[in-house]
């Protein structure tokens, strides 16, 4: 039987070189006309701007996602709560936009949260990655007290088939956008582990979060 490994590497390699390229354009905007969306997600400039984002998925990218091993019949993850701070939301599927750079759930959608579909199923080997709003022009959103999460919490996801998967928060940070650590939320992991990103920090002169906050699980 032939190896899997180099299909793998293949496609972790890519993974990997597909974020670095969207970190170059990392930004969050409060603007209406920004579309330039990193890996590390534009969550919104909290100060009654817009959040960075070209609005929800056109066709979402997830229905043109490669089959992986073990993925094939899974179903995606579609709800995903944190009892300790108290969020509830469904998940909007979130793939790249044309220019390469990552989807984020689009402002007015602010208390919904997505799962980024280039990354892994809940569930199997590999980073799952959440992305949601800190603040939008509309006001709170749905991480907004992500950054109140404990080590320990537990994370719920549940997929279309109605299974939960619980995780525990195993740390967090906060990171500079022009530091972000791609191959740290990226990379492969032998376990099925979880990433929540958000934006954080000061705002730079055009109104832009200069940090993103991450909060790392694994599957419980």
């Amino acid at each position: 039987m032939p190896s899997r490994t180099p299909h793998r590497f293949r496609r972790t390699a890519a993974l990997l070189t597909a974020a670095a390229v969207c970190l170059a354009l990392a930004g969050c905007s409060s603007s209406e006309s920004s579309s330039a969306t990193p890996a590390t997600p534009s969550a919104s400039s909290g100060r009654g701007g817009a959040a960075s984002g070209p609005g929800e998925p056109a066709g979402s990218a997830g229905s043109a996602r490669p089959s992986r091993t073990g993925e094939a019949d899974r179903p995606g993850p579609v709800h995903v709560s944190i009892p300790s701070i108290g969020v509830r939301s469904t998940l909007m599927e979130l793939g790249l936009n044309a220019d390469g750079t990552v989807e984020v759930p689009p402002a007015e959608k602010g208390m919904t949260a997505g799962w980024y579909t280039g990354g892994s199923l809940p569930g199997t080997p590999g980073p799952a990655v959440l992305i949601g709003h800190n603040d939008t022009r509309f006001g709170r959103a749905v991480f907004h007290d992500l950054k109140d999460i404990r080590e320990g919490a537990e994370v719920l996801v549940r997929d279309g088939a109605g299974t939960t998967l619980r995780f525990t928060v195993t740390g967090k940070e906060t990171v500079s956008k022009k530091a972000f650590p791609t191959r740290r939320v990226y990379g492969p992991t032998k376990g099925s582990t979880l990433r929540l990103i958000t934006c954080d920090g000061e705002f730079d002169a055009e109104g832009h979060p200069v940090d993103n906050l991450i909060v790392y699980g694994a599957l419980a």
